[in-house]
């Protein structure tokens, strides 16, 4: 027997033509180019000069797939002790904190029954801990020393965040926000590098030589006395704090400019 084959790249076109003693038989294929999600393939059959389709198929497309996922909006609270709220878990595999009932401070901060927290305030307050336990979410809001600052989504948001994915996060900042009444009682210092005022119900006076700001670390010197009334430093030049704050970067920038130019 002899056996021949051609093939054509442009047309995917496969031609075998088998040879026998007594007569010859030629079976051919055609496929079309292929297509994106479809694809068509005729078969025929040639004997003696007579050409019969013998079978066609044609598969049926994949449905198309897409996955969208869009961000849960975000809700950043900050509530004075005590805050009224009762926590309970969530369930599932994503883990997470539900907001069982609010009442007080919470209520009056803005937060809800059934919302999730998937943030709050760390052991120290400087920065945010995923709410992924409902056993630890109380344990760190009970040893914050001030106000607890939670992140939360609600309605159908719910449910959608997987905490236990999420990472720590900086804890909001301070500077520039209006300070509640019974903050403003316990406001007594100002972190001349950042702004951030100091109203923890520990004393100023009493936290230790080794304190450090929550918002930007600067050390316990770099706090002034300050006047929540006046929104002004006590024993300085009594200027603003964003405006003292300017200064000294401004001056900050300026002597590195004329150290650079005399090491030049």
């Amino acid at each position: 027997n002899n056996t021949s084959s051609e093939t054509d790249p442009h047309f995917l076109l496969r031609f075998s033509t088998f040879t026998h003693p007594s007569n010859t038989f030629t079976m051919q294929a055609i496929q079309s180019q292929a297509t994106i999600g479809k694809m068509s393939l005729t078969q025929r059959s040639t004997f003696s000069g007579k050409s019969v389709a013998v079978a066609r198929t044609t598969p049926k497309a994949k449905a198309a797939f897409r996955l969208r996922v869009d961000a849960a909006k975000e809700y950043v609270y900050e509530v004075e002790k005590p805050i009224g709220l009762t926590f309970g878990a969530k369930g599932g595999k994503e883990g997470g904190v539900i907001v069982k009932s609010a009442k007080g401070n919470g209520a009056a901060a803005g937060i809800k029954s059934g919302d999730q927290v998937i943030y709050h305030s760390s052991f120290f307050g400087d920065e945010l801990w995923p709410a992924d336990n409902v056993g630890f979410t109380n344990t760190a809001v009970k040893a914050c020393p001030g106000a607890v600052d939670f992140v939360v989504i609600r309605g159908k948001d719910v449910g959608t965040v997987n905490v236990k994915r999420l990472n720590k996060r900086p804890a909001p900042e301070k500077f520039g926000r209006k300070l509640t009444e019974k903050q403003k009682e316990r406001a007594t210092h100002l972190c001349i590098d950042c702004g951030f005022i100091y109203y923890l119900p520990t004393p100023f006076a009493e936290q230790p030589p080794a304190y450090v700001c929550p918002q930007c670390q600067a050390p316990k010197s770099r706090f002034l006395r300050y006047d929540p009334e006046t929104g002004k430093t006590i024993g300085s030049s009594g200027l603003p704090p964003i405006v003292g704050i300017s200064l000294g970067l401004g001056l900050a920038l300026v002597g590195a400019f004329v150290y650079i130019g005399l090491t030049l």
